[in-house]
């Protein structure tokens, strides 16, 4: 299994999963060029994608997702929500709906959807299985609920969001209305809750974090990475290796090999 995350922000979202002969994106928040331009590293063109699953409607997540399939036969799964958000130009589009909380397969890859706590219609996240490695993505969420932490707990890799620093977020020149949407519970985690929520769900097989949708005005990836690395050391993951996403360029890929080269 590979995982890249194409990129991350509010300018858009994208996870790559390769696992075998199966390429699915989670996410297709950039245009169809951006996509192509950040999978070519990886060998993979649109073509050669099985499918995209969205984790909720906005279009920093969702932008891409119809063009992809019009253009290139890209299989789409979403849930009844999700395709209810997306408004009358997805309603006849050809997708798999799926109901959050049932796994399905996509080739050998099982998916499990997840709820989590977001200003979407029917937002998830995702756990992801494969021969003997298991994933966990959660991009925007403004709470890490009990099921939140159940679904991520022993993963491999984790794909999670680490949006802002509570002080920076306070002191940026926002409106109060926005700030106060963001730190809701429908809104997005804090570099805090974050490192709060991997101190909870790390284990000895994880060898991976992604620290996802970070705000460019009200965080910085220093602050991010060490919260995420102090709360991993503290509950005796100082093994984990912690990266930062952005939105302008793609991360490092993480291979399932690692897991045996530790």
């Amino acid at each position: 299994m590979r995982i890249c995350v194409l990129g991350s922000g509010s300018r858009g979202n994208a996870v790559y999963v390769g696992a075998g002969p199966c390429h699915l994106l989670i996410d297709a928040g950039f245009s169809p060029r951006q996509l192509q331009l950040r999978l070519a590293p990886l060998g993979v063109g649109l073509g050669d994608l099985t499918a995209v699953c969205l984790t909720h409607e906005h279009a920093d997540h969702a932008r891409s997702a119809l063009a992809l399939n019009r253009r290139f036969g890209v299989a789409l799964y979403a849930n009844a929500g999700t395709i209810d958000g997306l408004g009358p130009a997805a309603a006849d589009a050809p997708w798999h709906v799926f109901s959050t909380g049932f796994p399905f397969r996509i080739g050998e890859v099982t998916v499990e959807p997840f709820s989590v706590s977001h200003d979407a219609l029917d937002p998830v996240g995702f756990a992801l299985a494969w021969e003997e490695t298991r994933v966990g993505v959660a991009l925007d969420l403004g709470m890490a609920t009990q099921l939140t932490r159940e679904r991520l707990r022993g993963a491999h890799a984790l794909v999670v969001e680490s949006n802002h620093d509570e002080g920076l977020l306070l002191q940026a020149p926002r409106p109060w209305t926005l700030k106060q949407r963001i730190r809701s519970h429908q809104g997005h985690l804090s570099n805090r809750e974050t490192a709060a929520l991997l101190e909870e769900v790390a284990g000895p097989q994880l060898r991976q974090v992604f620290l996802a949708h970070l705000s460019e005005e009200c965080n910085s990836e220093g602050l991010a990475l060490d919260s995420a690395r102090q709360a991993l050391t503290a509950c005796g993951c100082g093994h984990t290796a912690v990266a930062a996403t952005r939105a302008d360029r793609p991360s490092d890929v993480w291979t399932a090999w690692a897991l045996a080269a530790g």
